[in-house]
């Protein structure tokens, strides 16, 4: 991902501040999610990172990323996907790159379940981007997001099931920083919300069961994230994959759509 990110932006005169923005937040959510890893695998710890640990990681990754961005004049525009609409979040925007970040972070590695899951699906989101950011002439970013979907389809042929090679945290928390900092450089936020859509009724589903179990002490699905519900329900995890996969690609081209053809 990022050797081919380089090659070709050094190779064509696309090496920006975007272009290290990208690979910096995808470096850093990178480590932390090794870490977690590190400390399960090598060091036989279960438990691996705490939550507050981690939090803090990719806090300190988001803040970084606002302030080196801050510093490029970026707009704190927002755009209403299909309108012209736009609102202005001023310094409130801080609020919603640490949110996006790390939202979107934890819900790749909440969707990181299957075999393939979330290789598969990630490759459809960043492909939507590769193409909502060579609309926009970001050229940089269309770069960054299409090595991407490469590095992820080369990684599908040992991930797909049944897997030769896990992902872990160290894969699925680099792919959501990334993500959503392409959303945010594209100027496209609130569109994350769709062309990730998978990663949101992931989360979703988690945060239903939790809330329902607490409240009422019943779960509303056999296991969360929904992924499970639909395992525990009968299907393949062949067949889950493939289908979130295809509802993937209808989020994404719905994307395409709101923010290129629209």
């Amino acid at each position: 991902m990022i050797s081919g990110t380089l090659i070709v932006a050094v190779k064509y005169h696309l090496v920006t501040t975007d272009t290290y923005l990208l690979l910096f937040v995808t470096v850093g959510y990178g480590l932390i999610g090794f870490l977690d890893d590190f400390i399960k695998v090598v060091m036989k710890r279960n438990m691996g990172l705490t939550s507050k640990q981690k939090l803090l990681g990719q806090l300190i990754v988001a803040v970084i990323f606002f302030v080196i961005l801050a510093q490029t004049r970026f707009s704190t525009d927002i755009a209403i996907p299909g309108t012209s609409l736009h609102l202005d979040f001023h310094w409130v925007y801080v609020l919603l790159v640490i949110f996006m970040l790390i939202g979107t972070s934890n819900a790749t590695n909440l969707t990181d379940g299957m075999d393939g899951l979330l290789a598969g699906t990630a490759a459809v989101a960043f492909g939507a981007y590769a193409v909502v950011a060579y609309d926009s002439s970001q050229m940089d970013v269309a770069v960054f997001a299409t090595a991407v979907v490469g590095s992820l389809l080369g990684f599908l042929i040992f991930n797909a099931h049944p897997a030769k090679v896990f992902m872990g945290d160290t894969g699925s928390l680099a792919l959501g920083g990334a993500l959503a900092a392409v959303a945010m450089l594209t100027k496209s936020e609130l569109l994350l919300v769709i062309i990730g859509g998978i990663f949101v009724v992931e989360t979703l589903s988690v945060i239903i069961q939790v809330i329902s179990f607490k409240t009422t002490g019943k779960r509303v699905f056999k296991m969360s994230p929904i992924h499970h519900h639909f395992e525990l329900s009968g299907w393949s995890e062949w067949k889950v994959v493939t289908v979130f996969w295809l509802v993937g690609l209808v989020f994404a081209v719905l994307g395409i759509y709101l923010k290129v053809w629209l």
